[in-house]
């Protein structure tokens, strides 16, 4: 029996999805946790699966929000500390708006923009990939100078699952970067700064995670509780459009529901 809950999933998963995406959740950049998420099996999903479908125009939808309400992402490195501004994910993301009037000085940062050179920061689902075109501008200190920079950039995000922790993980790579009117003999530190400052920063990207992939629900009617977790993802890009192929595993249990999965 395949369970098609698109409604039921889609807004939750897709508006983490976006948050995640662009706004980070920074960690060190130790070993990825969760296996790569493979395309589908050709004969199809299997019972128990969930088909969630998301295209370009929901992703950036949401990301439109981030911009015009949170602000611009900014990545920072060289950071020692937690300073004032940071958030809870720490020393090494802020918004642009948190850092009003502040600091001073060359911080070594860059910052993603909602479009420039001609690119619109954004989500693109084409060839097989999830890419993510950004705009940036930035300032990094190099040999006792402080270079303003801006330009583009073309990431793509590898999908990652970790059954035991029912998370959803993202491997962003930027996978080239055009800097505009930048001599030759600067442009290669920056072009480096600014991949590592991005990949090192947000690497892995939390997409979605406990009570965003399993479900609980009440079953009145019995005095029990329905629950499923996701034992596989699965994901294909066509036509646009990001599809994820979660497959649960189903219990139900009397009395009331338990604590959630970890997330």
């Amino acid at each position: 029996m395949r369970y098609v809950l698109t409604i039921l999933l889609g807004a939750a998963l897709g508006g983490a999805a976006v948050y995640f995406l662009f706004v980070g959740t920074p960690r060190a950049a130790n070993k990825l946790p969760g296996e790569p998420v493979r395309a589908p099996e050709p004969g199809g999903p299997p019972p128990g699966t969930a088909v969630v479908e998301l295209d370009e125009q929901f992703f950036n939808e949401l990301l439109g929000t981030v911009f015009t309400e949170l602000g611009q992402p900014t990545f920072r490195l060289g950071s020692a500390g937690p300073r004032p501004g940071d958030d809870e994910r720490g020393a090494g993301f802020r918004y642009v708006e948190a850092q009003a009037g502040g600091g001073g000085g060359c911080p070594n940062q860059v910052v993603i923009a909602p479009e420039g050179g001609g690119v619109r920061t954004g989500v693109r689902l084409a060839g097989g990939q999830l890419l993510a075109p950004l705009a940036f501008s930035g300032t990094y200190s190099l040999f006792g100078q402080c270079m303003n920079f801006r330009g583009t950039a073309e990431a793509n995000v590898a999908l990652r699952f970790d059954a035991p922790q029912q998370s959803l993980y993202g491997e962003l790579n930027v996978a080239g970067v055009t800097l505009e009117g930048m001599s030759p003999v600067f442009s290669g530190p920056v072009t480096l700064f600014v991949q590592n400052a991005i990949n090192q920063r947000v690497n892995p990207l939390t997409i979605m995670r406990g009570e965003q992939i399993s479900l609980t629900v009440p079953v009145q009617a019995t005095g029990g509780t329905l629950r499923a977790q996701a034992k596989d993802i699965r994901a294909d890009i066509q036509d646009g459009r990001l599809r994820l192929h979660i497959t649960y595993d189903f219990n139900g249990s009397k009395g009331a529901p338990a604590s959630p999965p970890p997330g």
